[in-house]
């Protein structure tokens, strides 16, 4: 192994490029095919579902009993009127995202202040006048100094704003804390021709916040992250390279 102090000059600019190519293969892999898309086995939701088994008791005319079944399906006769609202880990509920936000800010602010000062000593024993007989001609302890000063500030800006989504999503109770408090987390994955756009969200809910129609509302999420992006082409254009991320984080203009 050769010691670093020992390096050749071209070994660290080399390395450098190789790094470089090695964080491009991800996108080399995509060419001429469009993005894959994750895995939903491989999920937090997946786990929840199947980790905990939920049982079905058997009833005695029909000799047979169902597990492993969610605690939202049921075949007893009964469940038109059940509770169908999510309230265990591996329950599936919808959240409802309708974003309509518009915000407008305008201020202004302008300050002046103006100052002056004079400091003089016409009498003082004799000593100004004697002081001003060797004095420069003009000069006079009558008008020993004098200052003015003024500054003027003013300022002003303007901020517009306007956000719009609607969208739904399936997420699924992937725990629950000890104050009854449910832990949820939902993703969506939706492929149009090579551009991959994706929806997440994850939150904390009430379960007297979620209606009868197994619904709740994206304000009614505590700790709510929702993010709705995508991956392919389009995103790829509209994203700046690697050169141009380095170069605004280095350069100081």
């Amino acid at each position: 192994m050769i010691p670093m102090t020992r390096l050749p000059p071209l070994l660290p600019g080399t390395l450098c490029l190789l790094l470089i190519a090695l964080s491009g293969c991800g996108r080399v892999r995509e060419i001429g095919r469009a993005p894959e898309m994750t895995d939903p086995l491989a999920g937090d939701e997946f786990r929840a579902m199947t980790e905990v088994s939920y049982a079905t008791p058997s009833f005695p005319d029909e000799g047979t009993s169902q597990t492993g079944l969610a605690s939202l399906w049921t075949t007893r006769q009964n469940s038109l009127i059940s509770d169908s609202r999510a309230s265990e880990r591996g329950d599936i509920l919808t959240v409802v995202i309708e974003i309509d936000d518009k915000a407008e800010f305008q201020n202004s602010s302008g300050r002046t202040r103006s100052a002056s000062d004079t400091a003089g000593i016409p009498n003082m024993m004799g000593i100004p006048q004697r002081l001003d007989k060797i004095l420069p001609e003009g000069a006079s302890m009558d008008s020993l100094a004098e200052a003015k000063s003024s500054s003027t500030y003013k300022g002003s800006g303007n901020i517009s704003r306007r956000e719009k989504l609607t969208l739904r999503v399936a997420a699924t109770v992937i725990g629950t804390l000890a104050n009854g408090v449910l832990r949820i987390q939902g993703s969506q994955e939706v492929r149009v021709n090579n551009e991959v756009r994706e929806l997440t969200v994850s939150g904390f809910v009430r379960p007297s916040d979620i209606g009868r129609r197994n619904e709740i509302a994206y304000d009614r999420i505590a700790g709510a992250r929702i993010s709705y992006g995508g991956r392919g082409t389009i995103s790829d254009a509209q994203r700046p390279r690697y050169g141009q991320q380095i170069a605004d984080i280095i350069l100081p203009y």
